[in-house]
């Protein structure tokens, strides 16, 4: 019998949900689907299908399950599978957990020493024809688009020489490129960082191995037409927290920041480095340069944001320093100046910043996030949720004029990350819709709901009925059917 801590990482919206699903022609509630959305949002949670070992755990260490919502001529059709990880595998045939605490190979059952402890849980995409579950710790797992029947790992037809891959690669619009890296690439806890260029076939066209100046959680990055952008943040680990039982991150407030700028035709020889005083910063909103000045956009936060990563010296968790707002780095190539010049682009507190994707890379004008607005009732009892995120407002911005537009979610409901879907037969940046899953905490359910991307505060234009709790997921990405086709 499967029984999970009576934790907040395991109860209540956070309870595993465990449900592989096909549903045909969801039903919409309010509004309707436009009949021009013809394509496939895929989004992937942490779902663990067995009680964790350690006993209780950080709830995105769970087994990776993929959701396919497939939209056509104003229907929505959904399939969610388990990714069959060596780990999910491995324990599947157990009966049991065999894989300890997250990131923590020490805790682990000793018949599994060395197998890749990924989870696959992270984010998902598609490039060269494959739907690639992501988890940073280890390589992709490719899978079908459609089916979401799971092949394996996949180490580009054996050019990957690194053991890890970022969940965060960025396909270049321009020339179809998957732009990634890998960190730790010579084993856990190492300053060891891989860069890679990856054409629209597969095939590993660059790579470029360097260090960064100290290991850290090097989640996502930016990527702009001429350069590669790695933010280090004080998220750090050691094998000495490992051997105590320690998560394996912590913040480090004695660790300056730095932003390592790799020119995209360069070397590791050509790597710059730019430094900046003690802050927090995770996901990438863009990034792009003019000329040999680079604009970097993400949410930064003045302490911490992770209370599942507490302080290294013991310090309390800090909710008013967590709060993040999108802030814009910016360094010059051409100059001596190693100084990371900083502008906060709006007051809104927020995180799991997108764009049109289809205008990354380079100098762009429409942001969304999820905000927190605080002001806003919230009426759920108990713990606002397992991060200590409670986020309750879809948010563009317009990064020229300043202006946000608005839409707060409601007092017993939250959101998870939103994703761009162009409007087909036109390429205007912005004009398209979001997508995204609505948490809908009292009733313990979910809801599938689209706004035009322009106008977000005028609310849904159409609200779908999920039938089954999605477990809130960690990233998504929209692939339109020419290229699922392909």
């Amino acid at each position: 019998m499967a029984i999970f801590p009576s934790t907040k990482n395991f109860q209540g919206y956070f309870a595993p949900v465990r449900a592989e699903v096909d549903i045909d022609d969801l039903r919409v509630v309010e509004g309707a689907i436009p009949r021009d959305i013809h394509g496939a949002f895929h989004r992937v949670a942490p779902d663990p299908r067995f009680p964790p070992r350690a006993g209780d755990d950080i709830w995105f260490n769970g087994d990776g399950i993929v959701t396919l919502f497939r939209f056509h001529d104003g229907a929505v059709h959904m399939k969610q599978r388990w990714v069959h990880t060596d780990k999910f595998q491995l324990e599947a045939a157990a009966g049991r957990a065999l894989f300890g605490a997250y990131r923590n190979p020490l805790s682990d059952d000793p018949s599994v020493a060395d197998r890749y402890r990924g989870t696959a849980n992270t984010n998902i995409i598609v490039h060269a024809g494959k739907l690639l579950a992501l988890k940073e710790d280890s390589p992709p797992v490719a899978m079908d688009p459609l089916s979401l029947e799971t092949f394996g790992y996949w180490d580009f037809d054996g050019r990957l020489t690194s053991p890890t891959f970022t969940a965060h690669p960025k396909l270049d619009p321009q020339t179809r490129e998957m732009i990634a890296f890998g960190y730790a690439t010579k084993g856990l806890c190492t300053r060891d960082m891989a860069y890679y260029a990856i054409a629209p076939s597969g095939e590993i066209t660059k790579e470029v191995c360097f260090e960064t100046p100290y290991y850290c959680m090097m989640h996502d990055f930016g990527v702009t037409r001429d350069y590669a952008v790695f933010h280090v943040v004080p998220i750090v680990g050691g094998w000495e927290r490992l051997r105590k039982g320690l998560p394996h991150f912590g913040f480090d407030r004695s660790k300056d920041i730095y932003l390592g700028v790799l020119p995209r035709d360069g070397g590791a020889g050509d790597i710059r480095w730019f430094r900046g005083p003690n802050q927090f910063a995770s996901h990438v909103m863009n990034a792009y340069n003019i000329g040999p000045k680079i604009y970097f956009d993400s949410p930064v936060a003045q302490g911490n944001m992770f209370p599942f990563f507490p302080d290294t010296a013991g310090a309390p968790f800090d909710p008013v320093a967590a709060q993040a707002r999108l802030t814009r780095w910016s360094v010059d190539m051409s100059g001596r100046d190693e100084r990371i010049e900083a502008r906060v682009m709006t007051d809104l507190v927020g995180e799991f910043p997108r764009i049109d994707d289809r205008f990354a890379m380079t100098q762009y004008r429409h942001g969304y996030l999820l905000a927190q607005d605080a002001s806003k009732p919230y009426d759920v009892p108990g713990s606002k949720s397992a991060t200590g995120l409670m986020m309750n407002t879809l948010a563009h911005l317009n990064l020229e004029t300043g202006e946000t537009d608005t839409y707060w979610i409601g007092p017993t409901s939250s959101l998870q990350e939103p994703c761009f879907i162009p409007r087909r037969d036109s390429d205007a940046e912005g004009d398209g819709y979001i997508v995204v899953v609505e948490n809908k905490l009292l009733e313990n359910g979910s809801a599938l709901i689209l706004f035009d991307a322009r106008r977000i505060s005028s609310g849904p234009i159409a609200r779908i009925d999920v039938p089954v709790r999605l477990r809130p997921a960690l990233h998504g990405n929209w692939t339109p059917a020419e290229r699922l086709a392909a």
